[in-house]
């Protein structure tokens, strides 16, 4: 009778890999696997013929068919690295992305570091836009609102394990958390895809919370209750920042000046698309 020999770490991987799209392929396994073996990538170099064993093997097999599955890779090891930070991600959140630093760089552009400065982040998320403002500007005071709590306990949980104790958060829609107070800056990656756009139904976003995504007919209808409610809650000076997709700068543009805001611009992100507006309040 033939004796079956474990796998080793490196026939493992090129199975794997084989069977996963794109050119990422490779490294979503390599992501996967170490997840299972609790080891770090700079391991793998040296280990590359070191056996698998069964349980480990069964565990990165059942990983791969959910990846194959369509399921995001932030979601299956439950982390997603943004800015310096190592941040756990649910299905209750949106996976953070690349894009998102654009709009902490432009943020901490308006908020000096000697500064006691508010800040308030809506619509928090995995609280990434926040933590990542919060850990650069240590004198400021951050807000994080979400009208989820599941994803406002995750967003606490990765305060904590940063160690950030110059957060808050709080639930609700949009300002309503905010009544009576007003900041320096006001930051948010709210809904901006049309309800009806195809891509919902395509890649990760089939697997992220769908009101974190969608908003109305043209994809604005939060980025209208935002701007026009912005100016309640900022002080003189103070400026307001929305990330959006690539074809909504002029309209967002638009509504920044008709409710009043001045210094109105859009920056780029490095495929050089819309992503960020922004305007400041008299």
């Amino acid at each position: 009778m033939t004796v079956a020999h474990p796998l080793e770490i490196r026939q493992l991987l090129a199975e794997a890999a084989a069977r996963l799209p794109g050119v990422e392929g490779r490294h979503e396994a390599e992501l996967l696997l170490l997840h299972v073996l609790g080891q770090e990538r700079s391991w793998l170099f040296a280990h590359a013929t070191d056996p698998v064993d069964a349980p480990a093997e069964a565990a990165f097999r059942q990983l791969l068919q959910r990846r194959i599955d369509g399921e995001p890779v932030a979601y299956l090891l439950g982390r997603r690295g943004f800015w310096t930070l190592d941040l756990a991600v649910t299905p209750a959140t949106l996976i953070p992305r690349p894009e998102t630093e654009l709009l902490v760089e432009l943020a901490l552009e308006r908020l000096p570091p000697d500064r006691a400065l508010r800040v308030a982040d809506l619509g928090t998320g995995s609280g990434a836009i926040a933590l990542a403002l919060a850990s650069e500007r240590p004198q400021a005071q951050v807000l994080a609102t979400d009208m989820s709590e599941d994803a406002l306990q995750v967003a606490a949980s990765n305060a904590a394990r940063c160690a950030l104790d110059n957060v808050r958060f709080a639930q609700g829609p949009w300002y309503a958390p905010l009544a009576g107070e007003r900041f320096n800056l006001i930051a948010t990656n709210p809904p901006y895809i049309a309800a009806d756009d195809p891509h919902l139904l395509q890649g990760d976003l089939r697997f992220e919370p769908a009101t974190a995504l969608a908003s109305g007919a043209d994809g604005l209808d939060d980025i209208r209750v935002i701007v026009a409610g912005a100016g309640a809650h900022l002080v003189e000076g103070g400026w307001l920042l929305i990330e959006h997709g690539w074809d909504q700068g002029p309209a967002i543009r638009a509504l920044l000046e008709q409710a009043g805001f001045v210094n109105v611009s859009t920056a780029t992100d490095l495929e050089h698309r819309d992503r960020v507006s922004l305007g400041r309040r008299p």
